[in-house]
């Protein structure tokens, strides 16, 4: 599998160079792509973009209007959509028209750098980069340091023709995006960005509309009640796409058994009756599987909504243990009906989790309600 590091390569810069030069004749490509490519091989996929601005900084004019305008004549078209709505791949002839894809990267972060001190252009300049990649890291400084004139700008993109500029509005301003500078003023205080989630749920995209549910589930994170309040406001009336996008920006405080946000989605009572947990084995190895079997029994004459969740408690390496919450089951417990579930839980290694020796438990989450528990001792 090629290396995520080698999306930004020498071909790269030498596309860069080919089409900054084609707009700009006075373009000193021979030292941009020196600079650019230099040791390029040896450094990782950040570091590369940032090498790129680096190379883009030392050779656009020093007048930042005209570099602006420079890097938006170099621009391929925007990236059209597929039939489900979603960016699809420019063609080659396309390709071939100017720049796209993760230069923009780079690009996005020269403007960030550079047009601090002339902040309506910089946002025009976004505008158009954002269509060819997305400009989601390079928009996050200038929200931190001009809030009030990038909100408003925000404001009137929301009804923009363009899907990627509309999804810059939700997923720029997101408080926390990976691998973005955290907003950390809208960490403290999302009601800013509000208005402007009202606005776009109910977007014709889904691309859109999925930014909209992960800027939710960024808020719920720092304000759970104003996201458990947002879904039973707007689950009123919603209609199937809403009301996927709510469900998926509820989707950390459901894991979490967060009551308010389960009583907005009618799961906020109990179980009546009894449950049962117990694991295939009480001793396993680390990259074995151990499965789960669960007995649900009800006790009520109505039939009710069950979310089952179960969490791993897994050791770290102090000894002490972390809960990880799991997806489990979304069923109807008929009137005292009797309900058996299994699930094969994986203890292979994964990138963004260690597993460690030693005893580990699973609970049984039934409506957010810790209902069972079982034991089981990791060995290597």
């Amino acid at each position: 599998m090629e290396p995520f590091k080698n999306l930004i390569n020498t071909g790269t810069v030498q596309r860069a160079g080919q089409h900054l030069q084609r707009v700009w004749p006075a373009f000193d490509r021979q030292g941009f792509e020196l600079r650019a490519a230099s040791g390029l091989d040896a450094l990782e996929f950040k570091a590369r973009a940032m090498q790129l601005a680096d190379a883009l900084e030392s050779a656009l004019p020093a007048d930042f209007a005209d570099a602006a305008s420079v890097l938006e004549a170099s621009l391929a078209p925007p990236i059209p959509l597929d039939a489900r709505g979603e960016p699809a791949g420019l063609s080659d002839a396309q390709g071939e028209q100017g720049l796209s894809g993760w230069v923009v990267w780079s690009m996005g972060d020269y403007v960030a750098r550079r047009g601090m001190d002339d902040v309506p252009r910089a946002l025009r300049c976004l505008h158009a980069l954002t269509q060819r990649f997305s400009a989601e890291f390079a928009i996050r400084p200038f929200i931190q340091r001009a809030p009030d004139a990038v909100l408003a700008t925000l404001a009137q993109w929301v009804e923009d023709p363009s899907v990627h500029v509309r999804r810059l509005v939700s997923e720029g301003s997101r408080p926390r995006l990976p691998w973005g500078l955290r907003l950390q003023a809208l960490v403290a205080d999302p009601t800013p960005t509000l208005p402007l989630l009202r606005a776009l749920q109910d977007d014709p995209s889904a691309y859109v509309r999925r930014s909209v549910a992960n800027h939710l589930n960024d808020i719920a994170k720092d304000h759970p009640e104003l996201v458990a309040g947002w879904v039973r406001e707007h689950l009123r009336a919603a209609g199937p796409a809403r009301t996927a996008l709510l469900r998926h920006a509820s989707r950390s405080l459901i894991k979490r058994g967060h009551a308010p946000t389960l009583s907005a989605w009618g799961l906020g009572q109990g179980l009546l009756g009894r449950v049962s947990l117990s694991l295939s084995a009480t001793r396993a190895a680390v990259g074995d599987e151990i499965a789960l079997s669960v007995s649900l029994a009800s006790s009520s004459a109505q039939p009710q909504d069950l979310l089952v969740d179960y969490v791993v408690h897994h050791v770290r390496a102090n000894g002490s243990t972390s809960p990880k919450v799991f997806k489990g089951w979304k069923l109807t417990l008929g009137a005292r009906e009797q309900r058996a579930l299994s699930k094969r839980h994986s203890l292979r290694p994964v990138t963004t989790r260690v597993l460690y020796p030693g005893k580990h438990r699973i609970e049984l989450q039934v409506n957010g309600q810790t209902r069972a528990h079982a034991d089981f001792d990791l060995v290597n």
